[in-house]
C-alpha cells in the first residue's frame, strides 16, 4: 500500500486481519424465474449503489442455497470488470442471494463497519485494488489477493467518530450533486420553451409590434395539418423554400472509394452529437471516386440536413461542402429562408415528426412524405431576428451548462478528496486532542486488532486427528 500519513494512535494491518469475504454462488441463467430472490450480479453492483437494471430471480428453496441469502446493510464488492466496486443491500433489494464473483464483505464486530464502508471505496484503497487485479481482457482479483491489502486503522471509538462525519458530508456532497444533476434537464426544458416561442411569433412579439396568437402546433408538419399564423406569419411547402436533395452511401465494400478519403460525409453516427449546430468534421470521409461512383451528392455549405430514418428528427447545418448518407433529407435554402430558422422549426417540431413517422421499432419518414413538409415562416427580417434571440438564450443556456459540468466535475473529486482527509486523520485532529482516553491503552489500535485477532483464533473450529488404529 502507498505510505500515506497517518495520526501515530493509527495502525497498518492487511483487510483479511479485519474483514472476512464470502464469495457468491454460481446460478445459471436457467434457474432464472419470475419471481424469487433478487440475484446480486456483478452488473448490479455499481459505484452509485445496487442497480435494479436488467434483474434475475431464483427460487431458493429449490436450489438450497440459503446460505448466499443476503441480509439488509451487507457489504459487497465486484471481483471481476470493474472490480473494487462497492454497494450496500437496501430493505427495496430484498429478498437477495450472492452471484459469484461478488463478494460479501464481513468485517468483524469490534471494527466500525460504516468506516469498512468508506474506507473500501476511497482511492487509497481502491489503487491498491487496481493493482491487484489480474487479466487483459477483463480484470479479476481474488479474495486472498484482497485479504492481503494493507488498510489504516484508526481505535474503535475514533473509527465511529470518522464514520459519522463522513456520513454527514457525503450526504451533503449527494445532494449539491443531484441538485446540479437536475439543472441540465431544466436547461433541456428552457431550450424547448425558446423554440416554442420562437416558432409561434411568441419570442419577437414585441419586436413585431404585434402578439402572437396562443396555439399549440408544431413549426414543420406533413401537409395540411393546422394553418393558423401569426399576423404577417404563412405557411408554405417546404419545397418552394427550400431545394430539397438525398444523400447516398458509397460502397463500404470497395476499399478504393474511401482509401485517403476527404469528402466530409455525414453518418448516423455524426447526427446525435451535432444535433442543433453546425457540423464541421466526420467520423467516415469517402473521396471523390467514391462520390461519383455513387448516388451521392457534394451539397454546398450552410445545407440544412435533417435525419428522417432511424434517428429521426436530429439536424445540423454543414460546415463546409459535405455529402450524406441516405437516411438524411437535406434542404438547401432559397435567399427567402434562413437556414439556422429552418433548423431551429425543425428541432421545435422533432417529436411530432418523430410520431409521425411509421413503423412501431423504428420510425422512418419516407421519402413522399418530406416533399410534403410545410413550414410556418415570418418574412426573412423577423426570422433573423428570431435566430439572433434563440443564439442568445441558446448561448446563455450553455454558460450555464459549462458552469454546472465544471461544479459536477469539483463535487465529483470532492468525495474522494474528503475520503481522504478521513484517512489521513484530518478530520478528527481536535477529537483526539480532547479524547486521549479513547485512543490509548486497552482503547488504541493495537490493543483492537489484538482482540480482532484473538476473536477469529476462538472461532476456528479445532481440528480433530485421526483416531490410531489398536
Amino acid at each position: 500500500m502507498t505510505e500515506a500519513v497517518k495520526p501515530l494512535e493509527w495502525i497498518r494491518s492487511p483487510l483479511g486481519e479485519i474483514v472476512s469475504f464470502q464469495n457468491g454462488f454460481a446460478f445459471k441463467s436457467s434457474t432464472y424465474c419470475d419471481d424469487g430472490a433478487f440475484v446480486i450480479r456483478i452488473g448490479n453492483v455499481q459505484a452509485d449503489g445496487i442497480s435494479l437494471h436488467n434483474p434475475a430471480y431464483v427460487n431458493i428453496e429449490q436450489l438450497g442455497a440459503e446460505k448466499f441469502m443476503l441480509r439488509c446493510g451487507d457489504m459487497l464488492m465486484s471481483l471481476t470488470g470493474n472490480v473494487g466496486r462497492v454497494a450496500t443491500i437496501r430493505e427495496k433489494h430484498l429478498p437477495a442471494v450472492l452471484n459469484q464473483r461478488v463478494a460479501r464483505l464481513v468485517p468483524s464486530v469490534k471494527m466500525d463497519s460504516r468506516y469498512i464502508y468508506h474506507l473500501t471505496r476511497s482511492d487509497l484503497v481502491q489503487r491498491e485494488i487496481q493493482r491487484s487485479a489480474k487479466g487483459a481482457a477483463q480484470l479479476n482479483i481474488s479474495t486472498k489477493d484482497l485479504s492481503l491489502i494493507e488498510v489504516v486503522i484508526p481505535p474503535r471509538a475514533e473509527q465511529k467518530t470518522i464514520a459519522e462525519k463522513l456520513d454527514t458530508l457525503l450526504a451533503q456532497v449527494e445532494s449539491t450533486k443531484a441538485r446540479l444533476e437536475r439543472i441540465p434537464k431544466i436547461l433541456k426544458r428552457f431550450r424547448q420553451s425558446v423554440l416554442a416561442a420562437a416558432v409561434s411569433g411568441k419570442l419577437t412579439e414585441e419586436w413585431r409590434g404585434t402578439n402572437a396568437i396562443s396555439f399549440q402546433q408544431p413549426p414543420i408538419t406533413i401537409g395540411r395539418e393546422y394553418e393558423e399564423v401569426p399576423e404577417g406569419w404563412a405557411w408554405n411547402d417546404l419545397v418552394d423554400l427550400a431545394k430539397l436533395e438525398s444523400g447516398h452511401t458509397p460502397r463500404k465494400s470497395r476499399t478504393d472509394y474511401w482509401e485517403n478519403g476527404d469528402v466530409p460525409w455525414i453518418s448516423l453516427q455524426d447526427i446525435r452529437a451535432a444535433h442543433g449546430r453546425v457540423i464541421e468534421k466526420t467520423k467516415f470521409m469517402p473521396n471523390m471516386k467514391g462520390i461519383e461512383n455513387s448516388s451521392a451528392r457534394i451539397l454546398p455549405r450552410g445545407t440544412v440536413c435533417f435525419s428522417r430514418d432511424i434517428s429521426v428528427g436530429y439536424t445540423t447545418i454543414m460546415g463546409c461542402e459535405m455529402a450524406t448518407t441516405q437516411h438524411f433529407v437535406n434542404w438547401i435554402c432559397s435567399p427567402e429562408l434562413n437556414n439556422y430558422y429552418l433548423m431551429y422549426a425543425f428541432m421545435a417540431a422533432k417529436d411530432h415528426l418523430t410520431i409521425s413517422g411509421q413503423g412501431s421499432t423504428v420510425k422512418t419518414i419516407y421519402m413522399p412524405a418530406c416533399k410534403k413538409f410545410r413550414l410556418i415562416a415570418p418574412p426573412l427580417d423577423e426570422q433573423t431576428e428570431i435566430v439572433r434571440r434563440v443564439d442568445q438564450l441558446f448561448a446563455y443556456a450553455d454558460t450555464i451548462e459549462t458552469q454546472v459540468n465544471n461544479a459536477l466535475e469539483r463535487v465529483n473529486n470532492l468525495t474522494q478528496s474528503i475520503l481522504a482527509k478521513a484517512l489521513r486523520g484530518e478530520l478528527t485532529e481536535q477529537w483526539r486532542k480532547d479524547n486521549p482516553d479513547l485512543i490509548t491503552g486497552k482503547n488504541s489500535a493495537e490493543a483492537l486488532l489484538e482482540k480482532i485477532k484473538a476473536e477469529r483464533v476462538a472461532a476456528k473450529p479445532v481440528k480433530r486427528g485421526r483416531k490410531k488404529a489398536k
